[in-house]
């Protein structure tokens, strides 16, 4: 499935590489003056304090950044130039030791590719400028090779879209298109034995 997608679109990607669309939020929801970055973390941290299992609440997860996306011009100006020696950038903006929440800004350079990886963690993830290309895999384990992965779809995400996954959905990204690509990220504590970067020529997965 090749999919493109349209402006404001919210998705969730799950371990069998399949993406769905979610219910859209009612504008009466998104709209807080001010929203300022503390209170989003601490909407986030009441949400995933509440939350029996993280991956569950997802959904009021992209709600809160869809919500920050939209009434937060000064997260919109949080963001470098990529390297020209990595095609990527990153500000961090939140990464507080003993606390399991990482909120980050990176930019891409046009036809910058990253590995085939899950995050070991949930993740939500918005496009501000740009294209952001996600193919996604499944695992499908076979007798030699019990880290073999296939595609299963894809889709290119546009600016105002919103991305979710699951712990152990696989996904490569590709910044599409002709200009650089920005993208808000927010991530839960990160299992690195749980995080693997894939190649799907030799069949294998290591830890990164």
């Amino acid at each position: 499935m090749v999919e493109t997608a349209m402006k404001h679109r919210d998705l969730l990607v799950t371990e069998d590489g399949q993406w769905q669309t979610c219910k859209p939020a009612r504008e009466w929801d998104l709209l807080r003056t001010p929203y300022r970055f503390h209170r989003f973390l601490t909407e986030v941290e009441d949400v995933l304090e509440a939350a029996i299992d993280e991956t569950d609440c997802l959904p009021q997860l992209w709600l809160l950044v869809r919500r920050f996306i939209t009434n937060s011009y000064w997260l919109q100006t949080q963001f470098i130039e990529p390297s020209p020696d990595t095609g990527t950038g990153v500000i961090v903006l939140y990464d507080e030791i003993g606390y399991p929440l990482t909120v980050q800004i990176a930019t891409y350079l046009p036809g910058t590719r990253s590995s085939i990886h899950n995050h070991g963690t949930w993740g939500v993830v918005a496009v501000f400028r740009g294209e952001e290309k996600n193919t996604f895999w499944q695992r499908n384990p076979k007798p030699q090779f019990p880290d073999w992965i296939e595609p299963t779809a894809e889709v290119t995400l546009l600016p105002g879209d919103i991305i979710s996954f699951t712990p152990d959905a696989i996904h490569g990204v590709e910044a599409a298109g002709d200009e650089t690509t920005v993208t808000f990220s927010l991530y839960g504590e990160t299992h690195h034995s749980k995080r693997f970067e894939f190649d799907p020529v030799t069949h294998t997965a290591k830890n990164f």
